[in-house]
Order: C-alpha cells, then sequence, then structure tokens
C-alpha cells in the first residue's frame, strides 16, 4: 500500500469538501489503484487528507491525468496557502486499517526512532483490542527519514477521550512515549471518507 497525505491551511470548508466530491463522482473511476481516503478539518481550519493506492506507481500515474491536474488546481486554490504532501511506502495497518464507520478520526505527526518495534507491536493488537474497543482501525505510514502520521478511527470521540486515560501496559508504554513524546496531533472532529468499494 502507498499512502500520501495532504495537509495545509483551508477556511473554505465547504468548498473543499464538494470539491472531494465531485473528485469522487467523476474523477475516482480513472484513478487505477485508487483505495479510498480518510478526510477532515480541525478546530484551528487545518485539512488533513489521508489518500490510499495499491502502490505509488499507480499514484503517481493518477497524478499525471489531465483531468486530475485540473482538478488538483482547483483544490490548490481553494487553500489558503501552499500544501504539504507527504508519500509514504511503508505503511502498516492495525485490524485492518482505517475504518469508513469511524465518528472520530486522530491523525498523529512525530518522528519515529525504532521504526521496526512500532510495526512490530502494530502487528499484534489484540491486547489493544481488549482495552481501548473504541479503536477500530488504524494505519501508520513512515516516511524515508522516519517521520509518520498515524491515522487512528474511533467509534466517536467520547469514548476515544474516556479511552485515552486508561494507562496502557509498560512494555506498550516503553514504546509509545518516546514515539509520542513530541507529536503533533489533529483531531478531525466530522471526518469523512471515501472508498473505492463502495
Amino acid at each position: 500500500m502507498f499512502i500520501q497525505i495532504l495537509q495545509g491551511t483551508c477556511t473554505k470548508p465547504d468548498e473543499l469538501h464538494a470539491l472531494a466530491d465531485r473528485w469522487r463522482r467523476e474523477l475516482s473511476a480513472g484513478a487505477t489503484g485508487w483505495l479510498g481516503g480518510t478526510y477532515g478539518f480541525t478546530d484551528d481550519d487545518q485539512f488533513v487528507g489521508v489518500v490510499r493506492f495499491d502502490s505509488q506507481e499507480s499514484a503517481m500515474a493518477n497524478s499525471r491525468r489531465p483531468e486530475q491536474t485540473a482538478w488538483a488546481e482547483e483544490f490548490a486554490a481553494c487553500m489558503d496557502g501552499p500544501i504539504e504532501y507527504h508519500d509514504c511506502t511503508d505503511v502498516t495497518l492495525m485490524m485492518d486499517g482505517g475504518s469508513d464507520d469511524a465518528g472520530f478520526v486522530q491523525v498523529i505527526r512525530g518522528r519515529l526512532e525504532d521504526p521496526s518495534a512500532i510495526k512490530a507491536m502494530f502487528a499484534d493488537t489484540s491486547e489493544l483490542h481488549r482495552m481501548r474497543p473504541e479503536i477500530i482501525g488504524a494505519t501508520l505510514a513512515i516516511e524515508d527519514d522516519g517521520t509518520f502520521t498515524e491515522t487512528v478511527a474511533f467509534t466517536d470521540e467520547a469514548q476515544a477521550r474516556k479511552g485515552e486515560q486508561l494507562p496502557p501496559p509498560d512494555e506498550v508504554r516503553t514504546l509509545l512515549e518516546p514515539m509520542m513524546a513530541h507529536a503533533t496531533f489533529y483531531d478531525l472532529h466530522h471526518p469523512w471518507f471515501e472508498s473505492a468499494s463502495r
């Protein structure tokens, strides 16, 4: 899997959401390898989009389509400033990845010192699922320099806030503390989702 993260300031959320909806209606059918995406706005007007393709090659092929270029120009014009793009070929899924049933999504960006240890923890989530049933999926996308973007899907925000008060097991806390020490959290209170399977 390949994940591209898009981020930037946008004070026209309705217009941007409408553009995203139009892409799904008019352009998604021609986007070979597109799997879906998770999108939303933070309270301080940050737009975050996490787009999934089956490979980087498919994503790049989509970017080269003339109709995609025209749409991307409209998208950029809707933003208040430049858009950050982060491309990740190193992707790990937790509980089969994200969930389109989520009522709340938290996107976390930071840097990993030991990506292999975190990826191993993601591979076995049985204990986490027992402790935090409100977590219904996640993706971990890692860039070449160790920068990560974790996208966590929750049933709803109230349960997420309740669950985050629970202390994790010692071995999990040992891994998570350095990961989260300098991370930035983006709370998407009203996320929306697109999926090629729908």
